[in-house]
């Protein structure tokens, strides 16, 4: 279906459309989805904060991002270079060898520390900025 680059790349801009739009109304409607896990237990997950990060982000407001979910902010330029390369590879039909299976357990015992002291040290909670 999608053999050729042109298919590919067409394909690649109506996904970003959509996702785009998707966005759009979420800053529209200031439609926040709430973290199950911290409703239910009253602690926060690592993914605390992300879509408010997100938000914060696309409105250039760094340091509120940041106060949002650290994590992410660290973890996000590692994230976009997946992207960059895998989009790549499947433009190009090659082969996505990105990341060592090492490098993937670093970033899950990262992430579960993170979801530890984020509830022990308040500081490293979702939190807004006066």
């Amino acid at each position: 279906m999608l053999k050729t680059i042109k298919g590919k790349i067409i394909y690649s801009l109506f996904l970003f459309l959509i996702i785009s739009l998707f966005f759009l109304i979420i800053i529209k409607f200031k439609l926040f989805i709430p973290c199950i896990f911290h409703e239910i237990t009253g602690l926060y997950c690592p993914g605390c904060g992300i879509t408010r990060f997100f938000l914060s982000l696309l409105n250039l407001e760094i340091m509120q991002a940041f106060r949002y979910n650290m994590l992410i902010f660290f973890l996000l330029p590692f994230f976009i270079y997946y992207v960059i390369k895998a989009y790549y590879c499947w433009l190009f039909n090659m082969e996505t060898v990105i990341y060592s299976k090492q490098f993937y357990n670093i970033v899950l015992i990262i992430t579960i520390l993170f979801g530890i002291l984020r509830n022990i040290f308040p500081i490293l909670a979702p939190t807004k900025i006066l």
